[in-house]
């Protein structure tokens, strides 16, 4: 159940403390190698989850990697976000990390590019780990950038809809939209006035909406975010306007944006007992498999039903997919420890047993192909659901970039600027910015 920063906006807010230190890190995996994994040691491991629950969970992990490893002690130090992480590589010293986590795959492009993390082909290729027979490939997609790979996947998260079955059978709704033409007209069919706010809303689409962010919404669409020579295809690929229209249209339908924006001030905490989901103030939302926890904490007063996004109506054959992100792992560079951290990582991210029980105390999807499978995963229907759209071909996450996710800012930028009304040119909206962003990665390199 990771308590944590999802949206956009925290994982771009988290691009600026890493570019503050990616021109001191330089390290590599083969330069502080020479530590004998097999002596008496004692590593760092920082990771950024702080619920009760959560550290609970890290702790147990980290008990059976040091029965399996009596030789290696591990200090684990919790909550910590990319901004002190930034701030301890770019230190550096003993005082640092030896192993680090984050939730923000967004910047492994910066993290990769940078030498912010060591590079672990030594260590994978010494360990004769066979990555496709190891990870789904969206998640190996992920945690590389450009050929580089500096970290690999810690369970992962897959997005899906949500839906309140009390209020469906009110509306006479049947069965959950696949297309987002049928999503429109059930979303309509959910929403109840109120004078000049509502009593229920069928679904937020707004941007600034929990969840409802531009790349969340791409995933269910088929797209590129960058041609073969890296360049950015915003405004060559149909996808993207075609989203943006999508959206827009689903706002104006919905009471127009301002109305919208007015209803969503209302809301409670995005981790709180009071979400708008569990309030009934909205009837579906976008979201991953974390909530389910949520929900059950809340004891909300309605039956839950899960389901895939809609996906575009011509690519109803795609139903199923989703947005998948999920938690990394790398290594200091300047660790002094380097074979005992890899000790650590490979254990957390590939052992099946152990991947398989982080899953089941913290909620979250298992990141191998073996705990995808295993017998000893504990899921229900609602869960099944999100383990589906893990493993589906089609589903997709945001494209790596040497900036991080600056140039998803970029976008969303134009995004919200459109369904404001602010932008009316959409084709010369998405020109623009796939310029400005082309520029901003030339930048960065």
């Amino acid at each position: 159940m990771p308590v944590r920063p999802r949206r956009a906006a925290a994982a771009l807010a988290a691009t600026a403390s890493i570019a503050l230190f990616a021109s001191a890190c330089t390290g590599s995996a083969n330069n502080a190698t020479s530590d004998d994994p097999k002596a008496e040691t004692t590593i760092t491991f920082w990771h950024g989850w702080s619920a009760p629950a959560e550290v609970k969970a890290i702790k147990d992990n980290v008990a059976r990697f040091e029965k399996a490893h009596p030789n290696i002690k591990v200090k684990v130090v919790g909550d910590i976000n990319d901004d002190k992480l930034g701030q301890a590589l770019r230190a550096g010293g003993s005082n640092g990390p030896d192993v680090v986590s984050s939730f923000t795959t967004s910047n492994v492009g910066k993290f990769c590019a940078s030498g912010a993390l060591a590079d672990l082909k030594p260590f994978i290729e010494k360990s004769k780990l066979d990555l496709d027979k190891t990870f789904p490939k969206v998640l190996q997609e992920y945690t590389q950038f450009e050929g580089k790979r500096c970290t690999l996947p810690l369970l992962s998260d897959a997005y899906g809809l949500y839906y309140n079955k009390d209020a469906f059978e009110k509306a006479g709704i049947k069965a959950p939209p696949k297309t987002w033409s049928e999503f429109t007209e059930v979303a309509k069919k959910l929403t109840k006035a109120k004078g000049d706010s509502y009593e229920q809303l069928g679904f937020m689409p707004n941007y600034l909406g929990y969840e409802t962010v531009v790349e969340h919404y791409m995933s269910q669409w088929d797209h590129t975010y960058f041609d073969a020579d890296g360049k950015s295809n915003v405004a060559k690929d149909p996808a993207f306007a075609e989203m943006m229209t999508y959206q827009k249209s689903l706002v104006d339908a919905l009471g127009g944006f301002k109305k919208l924006d007015k209803y969503r001030t209302t809301f409670g905490d995005e981790w709180g007992a009071k979400h708008p989901f569990h309030t009934g103030q909205v009837a579906m939302q976008l979201d991953g498999e974390w909530r389910l926890n949520f929900l059950k904490e809340a004891k909300v007063g309605f039956e839950v039903g899960v389901a895939p996004m809609p996906v575009a109506d011509d690519e109803v054959a795609e139903y199923g997919k989703g947005y998948l992100s999920g938690t990394i792992m790398g290594i200091a560079p300047q660790s002094k420890k380097q074979n005992a951290a890899w000790e650590l990582i490979k254990y957390m991210t590939t052992d099946t047993d152990a991947v398989v029980s982080f899953a089941n105390d913290i909620g979250n999807v298992p990141s191998t192909l073996e705990a995808l499978k295993s017998p000893n995963l504990k899921f229900d229907d609602h869960f099944k659901t999100f383990l589906d759209i893990a493993q589906h071909p089609e589903s997709t996450t945001m494209a790596g970039a040497v900036n991080g996710a600056t140039y998803q800012e970029t976008l969303s930028d134009l995004a919200h600027k459109y369904e404001k009304g602010q932008v009316t040119d959409l084709k010369k909206g998405l020109a623009d910015t796939a310029a400005q962003i082309d520029r901003d990665i030339a930048a960065a390199k």
